[in-house]
């Protein structure tokens, strides 16, 4: 297992290849949809700082606060997909080094990783509670009036959280391959 540190160099990123798991430490950022669009369109300055070297995760949290504290209770990945019309621009834009999610992304993120030097890091579906005991703290809460709980840009801290590289900065997608071979199989189960 290789631990990463956010925020991280290109450098180091560059060195991760598909199949590779990832322990991630440091401070990670959590958005979805409305993030991805806010960031696309309006370009906000006041978030530069924060994502730069560092990762977006692909997550709706599922939050309680104890007196003052945010806890996270559940902090499963979200389809990334979803983000394919903005991922790309984002990443350049904001110099993100990683994504989380699942499922992967489509040919305008991959070609953006490859440029910019980043990965897509699987989250396993499934696993939302022990995926929460990775954040060991909740440093701030983005636009939670404008966009609500599941997709405010939460700052959190995370200690060993589970990843692993299905996209890289060579061009290499586990997705693509999976998906490769699942249409041969089709093909021969649907011309019998």
């Amino acid at each position: 297992m290789i631990s990463l540190k956010f925020p991280v160099s290109e450098e180091e990123v560059r060195t991760l290849k598909v199949g590779d798991e990832v322990s991630l430490n440091g401070i990670m950022v959590l958005g979805r949809d409305n993030a991805h669009a806010w960031m696309y369109e309006e370009k906000p300055d006041e978030i530069r700082n924060l994502l730069k070297g560092t990762v977006i995760y692909h997550c709706g949290p599922v939050v309680k606060k104890v007196d003052d504290e945010w806890i996270f209770v559940a902090a499963g990945p979200t389809t990334s997909i979803r983000e394919e019309p903005y991922q790309g621009d984002v990443l350049k834009e904001y110099d993100l080094r990683a994504v989380i999610g699942k499922g992967g992304m489509g040919d305008k993120t991959l070609a953006a990783l490859k440029e910019h030097g980043a990965v897509y890091l699987h989250a396993i579906g499934g696993t939302a509670a022990l995926l929460a005991k990775a954040v060991v703290k909740v440093h701030d809460v983005l636009k939670l009036e404008e966009f609500g709980i599941p997709e405010a840009m939460w700052v959190i801290e995370v200690k060993d959280f589970p990843t692993v590289v299905t996209m890289d900065s060579h061009g290499q997608s586990l997705h693509q391959v999976i998906k490769g071979k699942s249409n041969i199989v089709a093909d021969k189960l649907i011309s019998g």
